[in-house]
């Protein structure tokens, strides 16, 4: 074995040193050069206490008399069973709700980023013991680019190809000279990447960018989500209002000839019926300045001049995820892309357009793009699916229609919800309502290494391991390495691997040999390592052996990274490489989506009203909009019990940052205990008056464990406040970022945070 071993995670990668309480310490990744903090708490002591040690079931369950009408966070008690007893209770409830119900009666959730590891990837072995035993219901798309993920492959191309070739950074900073963002540059979302961040090198493009004379705007309701070491103007905008922002910058290159009309007609189609649009010959207004001023509050003065500024120089536009997770979520993206087209620069070396860049460490980077090792979940018998933000209707309408890329549906009856990994108490929207609708199924199965607060709703717990008590490989798309995960720690008390676990419950109903295939854990890696071999190999990639890698530790593929320019081959010739649209081009107006006859999004890039937003009558009640990014301490909710996370707190609470001008607006000063509320719910948070707020917005980050207290949270989750409404009928995307609320003082006896508490365990005697 090799003295030298790493652990992958989705924060970075961290190099296993002798040492702590169980024989190991974690330190930084010495290649480094912007090492994250977050993954070196992993064997802390906070994090270790909150450990599921055994299977664990409901006793309201066991005793079958309130199936289904379980507790909100987990008040009843758990009756602690061994390993046998577990996998056969298992065995016979999904035996009797497939025999009952049939398998399109079963939820294989399990969303959420799980493991870095490629073998033991929670979601993978869930879906591949599920397909593999007849099937289940599944998800598509993801909360954080729902409709952004729809929308794309109708207009330019899958969203995975414009993330995957995405300018990179050494691109940028040759040949850009004017870089514009919609919602920053976030430095916390480019902390990670799904599946393992490698060398951190958001930070380093930027700054290597603003050093070589590439000047910088930010257009965002918040001023300090990005980070070039040097100066960034900064553009407030309401939230939600960007679209309108860029039609008036195209209608302003419109009315002073700067379009690229060339560019227009040679690389695209449906430009003469966006532009009718833009200048109001089709009955609406004119997307003017003036128009986009009253709309976005950003000075027509200010939108005339950066049209200027664009048309003439190298431009950069970036959109940030964040836009689309929104009512009309579609909008901002396809909007971009038009702007982008209309300035004639895509596929220029530093011009047109992304969508991400800071969303995750891997876009903009310069790695090939290599399939990596990957375990084969097989095929589903069960063809009916939910877009992945609609599990609250699933469980509340079964048998309720919805529609999804112009196709009527509808939501099965669920009776099981099997999740491994992920922590829906963060990602989705509407906490109150999940509650509810987590009552519904019979039974909730929940495989998890921490009593987070979904494993506190489930009826069945089983304790899973971590990445440092298993071998794994580490591989991320874009990250350029491989990583060999060596086992470094025993499993914590009487944890399984997920496969281990789902192995012991495959033998009793009769798959075994399917699932696993007659291979231990390592004979499975090695089977991974030689497929990605392959693969790399037709890619002309040379790769050692397994056993030559394990021992060494690290593949580094640095050697095959090379610059890129989105869409560089079509704009040489677009028709020798036609973009996979129904035209083979960048679509301003797109047949396919206007035959769908949606009122909620349109044949063309359009401003269509947020539900919720700073210009609605709502705000005589809730005048304040919310913005709940990404935290900076943790990932999503992952690792919000370390210490880290918790330093960053105040009073144990998530802060909450707010305008100057709104503090004192609301006699609320730092530090002070506030109450955010709306119609859906409420949250206690912890005071911080920021200039870089702009006024009528709040920021509470997400990922603070869900600590309900009737219909408000003491802890500081912001989904107690969201609306789980879709972003539209195209996509069903979610819109977290379409919410309005109040905030006040917080005058009553402070609660204590519960988030980090143990259940209530009992031995089954």
């Amino acid at each position: 074995m090799t003295s030298r071993r790493y652990n992958a995670a989705h924060w970075g990668v961290y190099e296993v040193q002798q040492g702590g309480k169980d024989g190991i310490t974690l330190a930084p990744f010495a290649a480094d050069p912007s090492p994250n903090r977050i993954g070196l708490d992993q064997r802390s002591p906070d994090v270790m206490r909150l450990r599921i040690v055994g299977p664990a079931i409901r006793r309201t369950w066991l005793d079958r008399k309130t199936r289904g009408r379980r507790g909100d966070s987990g008040p009843d008690a758990f009756v602690t069973v061994p390993w046998d007893e577990a996998v056969e209770i298992v065995a016979d409830e999904y035996r009797r709700i497939t025999s009952t119900h049939g398998n399109e009666a079963v939820f294989g959730g399990s969303y959420g980023w799980a493991s870095a590891g490629r073998f033991h990837h929670a979601q993978s072995q869930l879906h591949r013991f599920l397909n593999l035993s007849g099937g289940y219901v599944r998800s598509v798309d993801s909360y954080s680019l729902g409709a952004g993920r729809v929308i794309m492959p109708y207009v330019a191309a899958p969203l995975d190809t414009i993330l995957n070739e995405a300018t990179s950074w050494d691109v940028i900073a040759a040949h850009t000279r004017l870089f514009v963002t919609f919602g920053g540059v976030s430095p916390k979302s480019a902390q990670v990447s799904s599946g393992g961040a490698s060398t951190h090198r958001v930070p380093q493009g930027l700054h290597r960018a603003a050093a070589a004379g590439v000047r910088f705007i930010n257009i965002s309701p918040v001023a300090d989500n990005i980070d070039t070491g040097a100066g960034v103007t900064w553009i407030p905008i309401r939230p939600n209002t960007d679209t309108a922002l860029m039609l008036a910058l195209i209608h302003e290159m419109d009315r002073t000839a700067t379009l690229d009309r060339a560019f227009l007609e040679s690389h695209c189609t449906g430009a003469e019926q966006f532009l009718a649009y833009i200048r109001g010959t089709t009955g609406t207004p004119p997307c003017d300045a003036s128009w986009a001023e009253r709309i976005t509050g950003v000075p027509s003065a200010t939108i005339r001049a950066l049209a200027v500024d664009m048309a003439a120089t190298r431009t950069m536009l970036n959109c940030a995820w964040s836009l689309q997770r929104a009512s009309h979520g579609e909008q901002p993206f396809w909007t971009i892309m038009a702007l982008a087209a209309c300035l004639g620069q895509i596929g220029l070396p530093g011009g047109g357009f992304a969508l991400g860049y800071g969303a995750m460490n891997s876009v903009g980077s310069p790695h090939m793009r290599l399939k990596g090792p990957t375990l084969d979940q097989g095929k589903n018998p069960v063809v009916r699916f939910i877009p992945v933000a609609r599990i609250a209707d699933m469980l509340l309408a079964p048998g309720s229609a919805f529609t999804y890329e112009g196709k009527t549906h509808h939501y099965p009856d669920i009776r099981l919800v099997w999740w491994a990994g992920g922590n829906p108490f963060h990602h989705h929207q509407d906490t109150n309502r999940l509650r509810q609708a987590l009552r519904r199924p019979d039974t909730i199965i929940v495989q998890d290494p921490y009593w987070t607060p979904m494993a506190r709703a489930a009826d069945i717990v089983l304790p899973t391991t971590t990445t440092l008590e298993r071998n794994d490989l580490g591989y991320a798309t874009l990250e350029g390495m491989v990583i060999a995960m060596q086992r470094a720690a025993d499993p914590h008390a009487h944890a399984l691997d997920d496969h281990a676990i789902l192995a012991r419950i495959a033998q009793k109903l009769g798959f075994l040999s399917a699932f696993t295939e007659g291979r231990t854990e390592m004979e499975w890696l090695r089977a991974l390592y030689d497929g990605f071999r392959t693969g790399a190999a037709k890619c002309n990639v040379t790769t050692p052996d397994f056993d030559t890698f394990w021992d060494q530790g690290l593949l580094d593929l640095g050697a095959h990274a090379r610059p890129k320019v989105l869409f560089e081959a079509f704009r040489a010739n677009p028709l020798a490489n036609p973009l996979p649209t129904r035209s083979g081009r960048l679509e301003l107006y797109c047949e396919a989506l206007a035959e769908l006859d949606l009122p909620d999004c349109l044949g063309h890039p359009a401003w269509l009203a947020p539900t919720e937003w700073l210009g609605s009558p709502l705000t005589t009640q809730y005048p304040l909009h919310l913005i709940s990014d990404q935290p900076a301490t943790r990932l999503h909710s992952q690792l919000d019990h370390a210490s880290l996370s918790r330093r960053a707190k105040i009073h144990g609470r998530e802060p909450v940052y707010i305008s100057p001008c709104d503090a004192v607006a609301r006699n609320i000063n730092a530090g002070d205990i506030v109450e955010l509320f709306n119609g859906r719910g409420a949250c206690l948070a912890a005071a911080i008056p920021d200039p870089a707020i702009m006024p009528g917005v709040v920021r509470l980050s997400t990922g603070a464990w869900s600590d309900a207290d009737g219909l408000r949270d003491n802890h500081g989750n912001p989904n107690v406040l969201t609306c789980d409404q879709a972003a539209s009928g195209l996509s069903q995307g979610c819109a977290a970022h379409t919410c309005l609320v109040e905030v006040r003082l917080f005058t009553d006896p402070i609660p204590p945070v519960m988030a980090f508490r143990m259940p209530t365990l009992e031995s089954a005697s």
